[in-house]
């Protein structure tokens, strides 16, 4: 299994975000002394080209994030002060899921670091998400030839908005969102399918609703590529989640999602998302039991 990982996931990062995209060091760097997975595993992106960009996003966008002409109104609901550090940082994450999505057609799985960038619009940026990776990486396989129709799994507590709008109109691509109702953001876009979760969901619901809808969706969409985005805000710590899934809840999730995918023969693409808990060490551990699973359950 191929595992996307580029220093630029953290450090090109303003300090005031550094405490919770630490996460993004701490993951490998634990897998690696667990023995989990081993340093040949992991693989540097290099920056997606312009043509791959351009397909999930404007001309004018891209063109403003590539020469630092957004204006402070444009930037203000990503969160960032723009930078050529973070549009290359963004860059290479999508690159990242693209070159996944070609090592899942091989392997079966492979899974980035970073990305799940699902709040970038077509045309504008938010939510700390500049380019949508996602988007990106399937309109990718649509382009070449290496995919039919897609499933996009989002797990994050949040919506993914950027992705379902990007999607609103394309067919080969069916977006799936279980996230929470009354949080971020506070407009949604119309997924395919949308789940809202009720504030205090524990894992029992949660798992119900989801074991209840995927198998069904599988036989229903019939993708023949998926991407799932596993962010770990769904843990009752964390600070804007809402939830209340334990570490052990979380790892059912990701268990039956991998699985379901695994028995269905399907190559798919793991990115991480969110996770917010106050301790880096409850969010680096949920993320690596994604890995752990996939790990498991492909048998590398």
């Amino acid at each position: 299994m191929k595992i996307a990982f580029d220093a630029c996931y953290i450090h090109p990062l303003p300090q005031e975000h550094r405490f919770p995209m630490v996460k993004y060091e701490l993951i490998p760097a634990q897998l690696l002394r667990e023995g989990v997975i081993s340093p040949s595993q992991l693989f540097h992106p290099a920056p997606a080209p312009e043509a791959d960009i351009l397909r999930a996003h404007t001309v004018t966008y891209w063109h403003k994030l590539r020469d630092q002409t957004l204006t402070p109104r444009e930037q203000r609901p990503t969160g960032f002060v723009q930078s050529p550090a973070l549009t290359h940082r963004e860059i290479v994450i999508a690159q990242g899921s693209i070159d996944c999505a070609r090592f899942a057609l091989q392997d079966g799985i492979a899974m980035n670091v970073a990305g799940g960038t699902h709040h970038a619009f077509a045309d504008r940026g938010e939510g700390f998400c500049l380019l949508n990776d996602f988007a990106i990486a399937a309109l990718h396989l649509l382009h070449h030839g290496l995919a039919k129709q897609i499933l996009v799994i989002d797990l994050d507590v949040h919506q993914g908005n950027g992705t379902a709008a990007i999607f609103a109109h394309e067919p080969r691509v069916f977006t799936f969102s279980m996230h929470g109702q009354h949080n971020y953001p506070f407009h949604k876009e119309t997924s395919d399918l949308d789940i809202p979760l009720p504030d205090g969901l524990d894992d029992a619901g949660y798992l119900r609703l989801l074991y209840d809808t995927l198998p069904h969706l599988l036989a229903t969409v019939r993708p023949d590529f998926v991407f799932y985005l596993s962010g770990v805000d769904v843990l009752a710590t964390d600070r804007f989640g809402k939830l209340h899934l334990t570490p052990a809840g979380c790892r059912a999730r990701d268990v039956f999602v991998l699985e379901t995918i695994k028995c269905a023969g399907l190559p798919c693409v793991v990115a991480m998302g969110g996770g917010y808990s106050p301790l880096v060490k409850d969010v680096v551990n949920a993320h690596c039991e994604t890995f752990r699973a996939a790990m498991d359950i492909w048998g590398f």
